[in-house]
C-alpha cells in the first residue's frame, strides 16, 4: 500500500498549468528537535499535482490560491519528469479542501504545541535506572571522609567514557532527603564536577526501619 502524505500551508508558488493537470508547490518545515546526535531535519519542498475539478471543487484558481490555506492529502510519487516537479518529492492529490480561517489556527496551534512538547522533551534531563530527581550538584553536601577520599582514577574514567559516551552518569548520585548530604556515589559527584555537570540525576537515601 502506497504511503499517504497530507500537507497543510498555503501555497508558496503560482497555479502552473500543464497539459492535462497543475501544479504548485508547498513546503513542510521539519521539526526543530531532533533526537540527540542526529541531525536536524530541513524544510522540504512538495510539488503537488491536481486536476481541473479538483480544484472547481475546492473553489480555487490561479488568482487566491496562494491566500488560501489548504490541506492536501495525496501519495508521494517519484515518477514524475524533473521540468514537472521542480519540489524534492512530487504528490498526487486525492482530495484538497480550503482550511477555515478559525480551523487554520488550530491546525497552527497544534503544530506549536507539537513542536514545544519536542523542545521541551529535548530539553528534559536523562537520567540512569533508579533517578527519582534532579539537582544543581552545588547543592549537594560532601561529608568531610569522602572529601579525605580519591577514587580509582581506572574507575573514574570509566565513568568519565560512560558519561561521554552516553550523556549521562552511569548511575544516581544517592543523597540525604533531608540534608542534601552525599551518602554513595562520590567517584560519580567527581566526575560530574571534572565533566561542570550543573544538573545531576540522585536518588534519595533509604531510611531503615528498625524492627
Amino acid at each position: 500500500m502506497a504511503h499517504k502524505i497530507t500537507l497543510t500551508g498555503k501555497p508558496v508558488s503560482a497555479l502552473r498549468s500543464k497539459k492535462n493537470f497543475y501544479t504548485f508547490d508547498m513546503e513542510e518545515k521539519g521539526s526543530p528537535a531532533a533526537p540527540k546526535g542526529l541531525p536536524k531535519s530541513s524544510t522540504i519542498t512538495y510539488t503537488v499535482f491536481i486536476n481541473q475539478k479538483q480544484l472547481k471543487k475546492a473553489g480555487l484558481t490561479e488568482e487566491n490560491i496562494q491566500n488560501q490555506k489548504i490541506l492536501v492529502q495525496g501519495e508521494p510519487t517519484l515518477d514524475i519528469p524533473v521540468d514537472d516537479c521542480p519540489g524534492e518529492i512530487g504528490v498526487v492529490c486525492f482530495q484538497v479542501s480550503v482550511i477555515p480561517e478559525k480551523q487554520a489556527e488550530a491546525v497552527k496551534e497544534e503544530k506549536e504545541l507539537e513542536k514545544k512538547e519536542e523542545v521541551k522533551a529535548e530539553e528534559e534531563p536523562k537520567g540512569p535506572e533508579g533517578t527519582e530527581d534532579f539537582i544543581s550538584l552545588d547543592q549537594i553536601k560532601v561529608p568531610e571522609e569522602f572529601l579525605q577520599f580519591q577514587p580509582s582514577a581506572y574507575k573514574t574514567q570509566l565513568v568519565i567514557d560512560h558519561v561521554k559516551q552516553a550523556g549521562i552518569l552511569d548511575e544516581p548520585i544517592t543523597i540525604n532527603r533531608e540534608s542534601g548530604m552525599l551518602t554513595d556515589g562520590y567517584r560519580r559527584y567527581v566526575v560530574a564536577k571534572k565533566l561542570d555537570m550543573k544538573t545531576v540525576p540522585v536518588m534519595y537515601e533509604k531510611n531503615s526501619v528498625e524492627s
